[in-house]
């Protein structure tokens, strides 16, 4: 083995193992925004209220029923867990599919940054049209910003 060699496992592995940690945390972070949005799709499903903070700004049955929470008829909540499953898909298989070891990140990247500005389009929703906060949608949009924020290093590595 050439000293070229051993310089570029050298260097690849530390970057793998930084790539594995960003992947493992992206997982953790999805099976977090799974709870949410399928505990959210389940209160629609079954049409029951939710377990929400009372008073202040605090209104989830304001939020959650309000014309804004859906989109074409589909609940908002339905659309977040399945854009929460079909990420996390993409992301265990991105190993095992040539065409997602390939093209996985970059897929993944565009779906969170399209679920990160249209998180940002419900946090504008509830802070200034309805005047009302649901912190289960607040937690859902902060765990799609921190996904969004690791996506950007997890494509940067991917493209390098």
């Amino acid at each position: 083995m050439s000293t070229s060699e051993v310089m570029v496992d050298q260097n690849s592995a530390p970057t793998r193992i930084t790539q594995d940690r960003l992947k493992l945390f992206s997982i953790i972070l999805i099976v977090i925004g799974i709870l949410i949005s399928g505990y959210l799709s389940y209160v629609k499903i079954v049409d029951v209220p939710t377990v929400c903070v009372k008073g202040g700004a605090f209104n989830c049955e304001l939020v959650l029923n309000s014309i804004y929470s859906t989109l074409g008829g589909i609940p908002i909540a339905w659309l977040g867990l399945a854009t929460n499953l079909i990420i996390l898909a993409l992301i265990i298989l991105e190993n095992r599919i040539g065409f997602l070891q390939s093209y996985g990140p970059v897929i993944e990247f565009g779906i969170i940054l399209f679920a990160f500005l249209f998180s940002i389009w419900l946090v504008y929703v509830q802070f200034f049209r309805l005047q009302a906060l649901c912190p289960w949608c607040l937690s859902h949009e902060l765990y799609v910003t921190l996904l969004f924020l690791i996506s950007i290093p997890r494509l940067m590595r991917s493209l390098a």
